[in-house]
């Protein structure tokens, strides 16, 4: 398996340097941004659509530790959890009172995957095809999956002069797409590793699946 993201003239001035360097050390700033965090939190908003078909805006909270753990603690809805504990995927969806698990290393979840932001980022080993293009907002890069066996198709993302992902959009075999936007991103912050612990709510029906679905409810 394969959760990121400062002043606007120095971040303008930084950008018009990126655009002159290669691919190569774009990825290599984002890889040595988030290879040397221990643990990450960032607020994000997250869209999600399938053949056309768009469901309502989500935001919260995600909470990344090295080892895969990860933690998408919703606002909207209120009450929405995805949790890695590096071993199992839990996804709790309060409006069933269900809970979906899945061993991490099975989970074909979009969501998934971004526990590699921490630890083990290797853009040329899961990704082939890399475009930059320089706009106002920043650098985008773009990549195609190099396996066939993963549920997305490519990634783009939106680079900053730091390294830091600000934005994030998955495109799947589906035809559907997942994009996020990340906002204040900590890095290494104090995380107790009991956040990543799921505690199964009572009387929630807790479902065992090797087929978790390609992005979750």
């Amino acid at each position: 398996m394969s959760r990121w993201f400062a002043l606007a003239a120095l971040a303008l001035g930084s950008i018009r340097m990126l655009a002159a360097e290669p691919v190569d050390d774009l990825i290599a700033r984002m890889q040595k941004h988030y290879n040397s965090a221990r643990t990450l939190s960032l607020q994000f908003e997250e869209s999600y659509s399938i053949l056309g078909h768009a469901r309502p805006p989500e935001a919260g909270t995600l909470t990344l530790r090295k080892q895969g753990k990860m933690r998408w603690e919703y606002t909207r809805p209120s009450g929405k959890l995805f949790i890695s504990d590096g071993k199992n995927v839990f996804l709790y969806t309060p409006a069933d009172n269900r809970v979906e698990k899945i061993p991490l290393k099975d989970t074909e979840d979009m969501r998934a995957p971004m526990a590699f932001l921490l630890g083990h980022l290797d853009m040329k080993k899961e990704f082939r095809d890399f475009r930059s293009q320089e706009r106002p907002d920043g650098t985008w890069i773009e990549a195609a999956a190099k396996n066939d066996h993963v549920p997305y198709l490519k990634v783009e993302m939106l680079l900053q002069a730091n390294g830091t992902v600000e934005r994030l959009k998955i495109f799947g075999r589906d035809q559907s797409e997942l994009s996020f936007k990340f906002t204040n991103e900590k890095v290494d912050p104090a995380v107790p590793d009991g956040l990543f612990h799921f505690e199964i709510p009572p009387g929630a029906e807790v479902v065992d699946s090797v087929e978790f679905g390609a992005e979750g409810n």
